[in-house]
């Protein structure tokens, strides 16, 4: 007999009575509302971007619904949030959350939703009277998509000391504002950026909700799936140096054209991750970026994926050694640095298994998935045990407008998250103080 992947409807309600699912369906569109408009642009995208008016709302905003769960929120040295329940509780804390800025013209729901959903979760365990009696935190980390100052999950990599803050401080925008301006302007002699042993020391497991990147789950009628493992990825800046020059009057043999030798490292990066991974270059800055000149110079990014290392080293020895040729054969300089690396993560294989067996529980069937997206709990994973629970995404399409997940799948993912904070510990409740969802 052939199994079927539609969910049955405890399923449907993730375990929970449909009175309870109804509740937690109406407090999370009200809690999105309050957020949809916050960094929305006219073509649908949004505009997040950390340190900006925008991000500064979402912090506000974050800061209101701990508030209103009273729970209390610090800011640490480097931007990230953290929402504190019961720390008077004797265990390691239970981590989740997400982040909140967002790549240029992204979607709304990349980082936020994890966010949202650990609120509702926290809401789901409260009315069922099951909060653990261990401590909660809801982390809200800083840059993580790297879409400012292109240096990926920059406040979690500074929390765990895993970047020197002399690193990063350098850092430009597309604006040319530097990093460690943005950090003077804030005028608070906290705010200083190094890494927090003293808060990671209190965590004891990370659980980061996501919506899904890719189609996996659709087509598996499943709203939910689980992390197995992150691929390695990294991102180089190149920059190609040419000689400025008329583009009415230069004969074409004479040119040293740094864009020619772009576009050559361009299709080297896609014939050489073709079957072995991923490679995108989707930033350039062109100078003088004038419609009759020849530039003078070019700066790109790359960003390449692979399912290993030893893959990712490969795919990028090869567009490095068929662009240093390009650039020599055109009277090029070619130079480049890596901004960033992340190598391949495998979280924690009882947490997994212990996500699928929650799943498993509610009625659910929760696939293992892997994902080429790097993720604040991938930073955190060798340090503490940790897990991502994905979200379907019926699009399939992230860092997109069309990015898109139904609320009854994103309040599904957030009774997993709940049963999963519960079971973290498995309390003993004795219900006297359980409120019913109207209450």
């Amino acid at each position: 007999m052939v199994e079927s992947n539609v969910p049955t409807q405890q399923a449907m309600f993730g375990g929970a009575t449909e009175e309870e699912f109804q509740w937690a369906m109406e407090r999370f569109r009200r809690m999105w509302d309050e957020i949809s408009l916050i960094g929305l642009r006219s073509d649908g995208g949004y505009d997040r971007s950390s340190w900006t008016l925008a991000y500064e709302e979402l912090k506000g905003w974050f800061i209101s619904q701990a508030q209103n769960r009273h729970m209390r929120v610090e800011e640490d040295g480097n931007g990230n949030l953290w929402a504190w329940l019961g720390e008077h509780h004797d265990g390691l804390a239970f981590a989740t959350g997400s982040h909140l800025d967002s790549v240029p013209a992204g979607g709304g729901y990349d980082g936020p939703l994890g966010i949202a959903a650990a609120f509702i979760a926290l809401d789901v365990l409260e009315i069922r009277g099951a909060l653990p009696s261990r401590p909660i935190v809801i982390v809200g980390f800083i840059e993580e998509e790297g879409g400012r100052f292109g240096f990926p999950c920059l406040g979690s990599r500074l929390a765990t000391g895993k970047v020197e803050p002399s690193k990063v401080l350098e850092l430009r925008d597309r604006n040319g504002i530097v990093l460690k301006d943005v950090v003077a302007k804030l005028g608070d002699d906290s705010y200083a950026l190094s890494s927090t042993p003293e808060i990671l020391s209190r965590i004891g497991a990370f659980c980061e909700l996501h919506i899904e990147q890719g189609v996996a789950l659709a087509p598996l009628g499943q709203p939910v799936g689980v992390a197995e493992f992150i691929w390695p990825h990294a991102r180089w800046r190149l920059t190609f140096d040419g000689e400025g020059n008329h583009a009415g009057t230069t004969l074409m043999a004479d040119r040293h054209d740094p864009m020619i030798a772009l576009a050559q490292t361009i299709l080297a990066a896609k014939e050489e991750a073709d079957g072995v991974g991923i490679a995108t270059i989707g930033r350039i800055e062109a100078s003088p970026n004038a419609t009759n000149a020849i530039c003078s110079s070019v700066n790109v990014w790359l960003d390449a994926r692979a399912p290993s290392d030893s893959k990712l080293d490969a795919l990028w020895s090869g567009v490095l050694d068929r662009s240093h040729a390009a650039a020599a054969a055109l009277g090029v300089t070619l130079t480049f640095t890596m901004e960033s690396r992340s190598p391949e993560v495998r979280f924690d294989e009882t947490f997994i298994s212990n996500v699928v067996s929650i799943g498993h529980d509610l009625g659910l069937q929760i696939p293992l998935l892997s994902t080429a997206a790097g993720h604040d709990a991938g930073i955190l994973a060798d340090l503490i045990p940790t897990t991502m629970i994905f979200v379907r995404n019926e699009s399939g399409v992230s860092h997109s407008p069309k990015e898109i997940a139904e609320d009854a799948d994103c309040v599904i993912g957030a009774i997993v998250l709940a049963k999963t904070i519960f079971e973290s510990e498995m309390p003993h409740s004795d219900n006297k103080n359980k409120r019913r969802p109207n209450e």
